[in-house]
């Protein structure tokens, strides 16, 4: 089995895509849209068992594949705005809400380091979440 990585994007009309940026990691294309992002992986795993019963039809072999999914930096703040502020992030990430805005809104484009910033410092509140217990 392949392990391929599928990106989601935000286009600018609100829809959200799913695709892989590397075409060559499969013999065969996929392609996923949607109002929102569960619609856009739905739609991906649509595609992929239909292409599944379209190389079966043909007695073909099939690649089957693992999918993981991630966004690019203004995709994943629009996605997430309702549940994180950008002041919130702000003080997880040490980069500020303006900039976060900027980047949402398409103004900027993070670096490659600011953009490993903010997934290090998501990635350790999430851990530190995922240890919290309630009482």
């Amino acid at each position: 089995m392949k392990s391929v990585k599928v990106f989601i994007e935000r286009a600018k009309d609100g829809t959200y895509s799913a695709y892989m940026e590397d075409v060559m990691q499969l013999p065969y294309g996929l392609n996923g849209v949607g109002n929102s992002v569960q619609e856009a992986i739905a739609d991906w795993n649509k595609c992929y068992e239909e292409m599944k019963e379209f190389f079966a039809s043909k007695g073909e072999p099939f690649t089957e594949a693992q999918f993981s999914y991630a966004y690019d930096v203004p995709s994943f703040l629009l996605y997430y705005a309702g549940k994180l502020t950008y002041a919130g992030l702000a003080k997880l990430t040490g980069v500020s809400a303006a900039q976060l805005s900027q980047y949402a809104n398409g103004y900027r484009n993070p670096s490659p380091k600011t953009t490993e910033k903010i997934q290090s410092a998501l990635n350790a509140f999430g851990k530190e979440l995922s240890l919290l217990q309630l009482v």
